[in-house]
């Protein structure tokens, strides 16, 4: 049987009725930039996030760089991230102005190591952005601590984290803002790219809408130079039809992770996410470590069944960042994973035949 790493068709048939109806009334409406749509979306998405803002975006990069540009990062600054992410989260520093400072993983969640925000923190830091890589909270407790300590500013990277909790309480309601991505693969996934940053905190709210729309919230009354940065009504609609659902499709894939560590903690060399007390895992990704991970990969691949390498460099060793002439040895851990990690087919939907597919290969592998 061959077992797909997603499957939106899949997804779209089960709510196919509300996710037409939605653009349909989109049409009908001409509502395509702003509008009735998108400010029912904000409305709902930051009920559901538990916070009294969300500025909707084009897309989760842009989130990064309105939140910063928002919080007036500014040439000479530093902003602490992690080493494992996708390249956003570093880039949309740069973008904004600042210098980016990695940090390693604490060898167990994928997540930011605290102990390294701490070395990394210099005159010159003004924030932290933790990612809640792969749907796992980062250590908030921790975080927050640090950045109380020194006077830092957090951006939470919710892309991967719709609905996680640390200590019961929901990501993105931590820092001074978060951003998620609506992007199609999401645990809330738009139908095209689409983004938006959350905060408790009004003017702040008001200043990252203000940069998303050229500078201003009235049209031709611009009050500093923004970018176009708009969620569109169509994909608007279809979040606000998908919204409500959410909840059960995280306790889908909670239930699938449940099914994939029961079978895999019982195979020789397969290690099984680790999740650290007092966090909620909303699973976007289910990553193993493997030691031969290339091995097992095109093995599964020959069997039907798609992996993903999430992801398969470091951060800090990409080209892009060459200019800092960093070295393995500085990450350890996420130097360690980009080798071994391996993304199985994780979904709403997967149903336990086609996880039975995926565990049956993978123990046919280690005979």
């Amino acid at each position: 049987m061959a077992v797909p790493f997603a499957d939106l068709q899949l997804q779209y048939q089960s709510i196919k009725g509300e996710i037409d109806a939605a653009i349909a009334g989109v049409i009908r409406d001409n509502a395509f930039i702003r509008g009735p749509y998108v400010d029912a979306f904000e409305r709902e998405f930051a009920k559901a996030v538990s916070v009294k803002h969300c500025v909707s975006c084009a897309n989760g990069t842009d989130a990064l760089y309105l939140a910063m540009a928002a919080l007036r990062v500014k040439q000479g600054d530093e902003v602490i991230t992690t080493a494992h992410s996708w390249i956003s989260t570093s880039a949309m520093i740069t973008h904004a102005g600042a210098t980016v400072k990695f940090c390693d993983t604490d060898g167990a969640t994928f997540t930011i190591d605290p102990h390294a925000i701490e070395a990394a923190i210099t005159p010159r830091t003004v924030g932290i952005i933790p990612v809640h890589l792969y749907g796992q909270p980062a250590d908030m407790d921790a975080i927050m601590g640090i950045a109380k300590k020194h006077g830092l500013w957090v951006i939470e990277d919710c892309a991967q984290a719709h609905q996680a909790q640390f200590k019961g309480q929901p990501v993105g309601t931590f820092g001074q803002a978060a951003t998620y991505s609506f992007y199609p693969g999401k645990n809330l996934g738009a139908m095209g790219d689409a983004g938006a940053v959350v905060t408790n905190d009004a003017g702040l709210a008001e200043h990252v809408a203000m940069l998303a729309r050229h500078g201003g919230l009235v049209k031709h009354q611009h009050q500093m130079e923004g970018i176009n940065s708009r969620l569109d009504g169509l994909q608007a609609a279809i979040l606000s039809a998908k919204l409500p659902h959410l909840s059960d499709w995280t306790r889908a894939r909670r239930d699938a992770a449940k099914i994939y560590d029961a079978a895999l903690n019982q195979i020789e060399d397969v290690q099984v996410p680790h999740v650290a007390p007092w966090r909620t895992h909303v699973y976007h990704l289910y990553t193993i470590r493997h030691p031969r991970r290339d091995a097992l990969a095109a093995y599964l691949n020959a069997m039907g069944i798609q992996t993903a390498i999430n992801y398969p460099t470091a951060l800090p060793l990409l080209q892009a960042y060459r200019r800092f002439d960093h070295q393995s040895k500085e990450f350890p851990n996420a130097y360690a994973d980009q080798n071994s990690i391996l993304s199985l087919p994780m979904f709403a939907e997967i149903s336990p035949v086609q996880q039975n597919e995926v565990i049956g290969a993978i123990r046919a592998f280690g005979h």
